[in-house]
């Protein structure tokens, strides 16, 4: 049984209401947490590109990453599935953070490849990774739950 229904979530992934790019956080992390998202990305054979300032070069590892992203746009493109790209951002050790396009995750198999990502990223740092609107991250309306183990609502779908 998936993790969220479409019938009720939809509403959270409409682009006119979430904006089309939503902000994905893991809060409370660490160059490990960091370290540990890049072996997810290798392990899981996930297609990637790493970019500094536009120009892409080798993935480095965490710690050299975090600190090259100090005086440049250090961005990673993850394609986890064809068709769906993730976009790290480095700004700093103490939050992940991450862009999905809703425009790509629609309907029930859109749904559920947010909800393998979010349960991936989570259970392997073993934190809540927390989906919001766009530049509102004070406002979760989903995400995955450590003690749960599955992404759950945190907003009723209806009022927002």
């Amino acid at each position: 049984m998936p993790d969220l229904l479409w019938d009720d979530v939809k509403n959270f992934f409409a682009p006119d209401l979430m904006g089309s790019l939503p902000d994905v956080r893991v809060p409370g992390t660490s160059v490990v947490d960091w370290q540990a998202v890049l072996d997810l990305v290798r392990s899981q054979g996930w297609s990637c590109e790493y970019s500094e300032d536009g120009v892409a070069v080798r993935l480095p590892g965490a710690a050299e990453m975090l600190a090259r992203s100090e005086g440049a746009d250090a961005v990673l493109r993850v394609s986890p599935v064809p068709g769906f790209l993730v976009i790290f951002r480095a700004y700093e050790a103490g939050s992940i953070d991450f862009d999905v396009d809703l425009r790509e995750l629609q309907g029930q198999d859109g749904a559920d490849v947010l909800c393998r990502l979010l349960r991936a990223i989570g259970r392997r740092l073993g934190k809540p990774v927390l989906l919001t609107p766009e530049s509102d991250p004070l406002h979760p309306v989903l995400g995955f739950d450590v003690g749960a183990d599955r992404v759950v609502l945190l907003a009723d779908p209806q009022f927002t």
